[in-house]
């Protein structure tokens, strides 16, 4: 059997045959945590010299100005993605979801690995 085992608090276990984020949602919560992880702590991203929470791609676009990143825009956008990129001549990419609350892990460490002096994902402490 493949798939997917989720438990709630009972230790009550079943099974999810082909998982997608919509037969998480369908689930009611137990704990704190993402729709594709249940029970995980949300992450946030820091910007590391102010200690900053960054809530939004304002504050995102901000920062990564003041880092020389700069909006990339392709011949054929593809409207659901914002892009950054550091020059012209460079290699280094980061596609976001255009919807900030979309933002995912991988997002979030995808921006911590390109600018790793600036940025940190932390776990989103209960008063946050």
């Amino acid at each position: 059997m493949s798939g997917v085992w989720l438990f709630n608090n009972k230790g009550v276990a079943r099974l999810i045959s082909n998982p997608t984020k919509e037969s998480f949602e369908l689930q009611e919560p137990t704990r704190s945590g993402s729709a594709t992880a249940p029970g995980a702590r949300r992450k946030i991203l820091v910007y590391v010299p102010t200690n900053q929470v960054i809530t939004s791609y304002v504050e995102l676009e901000q920062r990564f100005n003041e880092l020389g990143w700069v909006r990339y825009y392709p011949r054929k956008p593809k409207p659901d993605l914002i892009q950054f990129h550091r020059s012209h001549n460079s290699i280094h990419l980061i596609s976001l979801p255009k919807n900030f609350a979309h933002l995912k892990c991988h997002h979030l460490y995808d921006i911590v690995v390109k600018n790793h002096s600036s940025f940190q994902v932390r776990d989103c402490s209960p008063s946050v």
